[in-house]
């Protein structure tokens, strides 16, 4: 099971550096056994292109002490332990520092739905977080990180896999999925979505959508009346 699971990671880390959402060490993508009892992780600081899936960090997800990996676990480690131990639905985390999308963290705005293309993933405004505190940044950083996107994602009632990303003000977006490939696909359309946002609000300022191009958008892809793709 965890061999399964450390290759799966290893895939997901390298796919988003084959989008193209990272450079250098940026970013990490966790993965969580069935169980709920473990959780692999990116190393931190290791380039992608020398990773391998041997390199992934296995922790106990209720301790969060290191059972197995040669390098320290990725340094947003506590983030994704709190995540997963609050949203029981998520079993895969992703953290980048892609450009748009951190551009509207730094400005502390949602990005807004505004087009067929966000609701197809995602159910409303991706949210922004407020800013930790001074306190909240000296002391136990990561953990509070993932505290703040509790505190939102409860704070708003969302339902993190309709909504299935968040920005962390002044710091950058995580996405979470059923897999961590598709929490690397959420990060990765959170991306792209984020640019055409961005790029939608220069034009026009006041841009919006009906919420029934939202609701029939979302639902041909989610729930028990989709219809999108092929059936099994």
């Amino acid at each position: 099971m965890l061999e399964a699971l450390k290759e799966e990671v290893f895939q997901a880390n390298l796919e988003l550096k084959r989008q193209n959402v990272v450079i250098y060490t940026w970013g990490n993508v966790s993965g969580i056994t069935e169980d709920r009892k473990y959780m692999v992780i990116k190393p931190s600081g290791i380039a992608y292109e020398k990773l391998q899936a041997d390199d992934m960090v296995v922790l106990e997800v209720e301790s969060g002490k290191k059972v197995e990996g040669e390098w320290n676990p990725s340094s947003d480690t506590e983030t994704h332990l709190v995540l997963y131990r609050r949203f029981p639905k998520l079993l895969g985390i992703v953290h980048t520092h892609s450009t748009y999308a951190v551009s509207f963290a730094q400005a502390g705005k949602a990005i807004r739905a505004l087009g067929t293309t966000h609701a197809d993933y995602f159910y409303g405004d991706i949210p922004c977080t407020r800013a930790l505190k001074e306190d909240e940044v000296k002391k136990d950083y990561e953990k509070n990180t993932g505290k703040v996107i509790v505190e939102c994602i409860e704070k708003l009632q969302l339902d993190p896999l309709a909504i299935p990303g968040i920005l962390v003000k002044n710091h950058g977006p995580f996405a979470y999925g059923i897999s961590p490939k598709k929490a690397v696909e959420n990060a990765v359309v959170l991306e792209k979505i984020a640019e055409m946002a961005f790029r939608t609000l220069l034009l026009n300022p006041e841009s919006s959508m009906e919420s029934y191009i939202l609701d029939k958008h979302y639902f041909r892809k989610h729930g028990k009346n989709a219809y999108y793709g092929q059936k099994k």
